[in-house]
């Protein structure tokens, strides 16, 4: 069973607590898992499983997971910088992005035990997950490659656009980009189309709602849900769990 806590901070949502089962999903997040007592096991979409102590899942990766640990797991906008990095250090690998072996090679350094054991001498989830991306990062040297302008215009409006339906013409227009560009430039460099992205937007919304005590229902109107169905819909799609137990099992800070 899921039981934790989760910190919604910018740009990222970080659980910890007791990692439980989640069944088949993608989110448009970059997910990094780390188990801090048994491994964990992951499946991807081919069938194919791992179980380690550390996985960086990509944007867009169909995906398994049973827990039955402790451990945290850190939900990461895509587009960003830090998403981005990440992203690329499981290209690095030389192996396909929805590879479950990819995933737990991008996060090896996480593995050494030193290394385990000083990121997670920290403190509170936070401060863990920010010293655990520190260590990715030190050691994935790359140069940071920026987003498409008219892309990085798009991202940034979308979050004022999501009270309606969100058209990816109607974005396209205020970012001065065609609708056909922009939509390969979601793809390409984000690793999602459009529609899924509009839906993690949405989805966050929610969650932010949810922490505050409203019920299901308004979280879900306040975030362009047609209704607390359709929210339920989407966080299965997006997280293998529905929004019920999170709001149940869940402390959100």
């Amino acid at each position: 069973m899921w039981q934790g806590t989760v910190v919604l901070r910018p740009g990222r949502l970080i659980y910890a607590g007791r990692l439980g089962v989640a069944h088949s999903h993608r989110h448009a997040a970059v997910q990094l898992v780390l188990a801090t007592t048994e491994p964990v096991r992951l499946r991807d979409e081919s069938g194919a499983e791992c179980q380690g102590h550390a996985a960086v899942i990509p944007s867009g990766a169909v995906h398994e997971m049973a827990g039955g640990c402790a451990g945290l797991i850190a939900w990461i906008d895509a587009d960003g910088l830090l998403g981005q990095a990440l992203t690329r250090r499981v290209r690095c690998t030389g192996l396909p992005l929805d590879s479950v072996i990819a995933w737990a090679a991008a996060a090896q350094p996480l593995l050494d035990d030193d290394i385990r054991a000083a990121a997670l001498a920290g403190g509170t989830p936070s401060t863990v997950i920010d010293q655990v991306l520190g260590t990715l990062a030190d050691a994935s040297p790359l140069a940071e490659k920026p987003l498409h302008p008219a892309l990085q215009r798009a991202v940034a409006l979308l979050p004022t656009l999501l009270d309606d339906s969100v058209h990816l013409g109607q974005l396209a227009g205020a970012a001065g980009i065609s609708a056909s560009r922009l939509g390969h430039l979601f793809s390409d460099e984000l690793g999602l189309p459009f529609r899924a992205h509009v839906r993690w937007a949405r989805l966050q919304r929610a969650i932010d709602h949810a922490r505050r005590g409203v019920t299901l229902t308004e979280a879900a109107h306040a975030a362009g849900f047609a209704d607390s169905a359709h929210l339920t819909r989407v966080c299965h799609e997006m997280f293998g769990l529905p929004p019920s137990l999170l709001a149940r099992a869940v402390d959100w800070h």
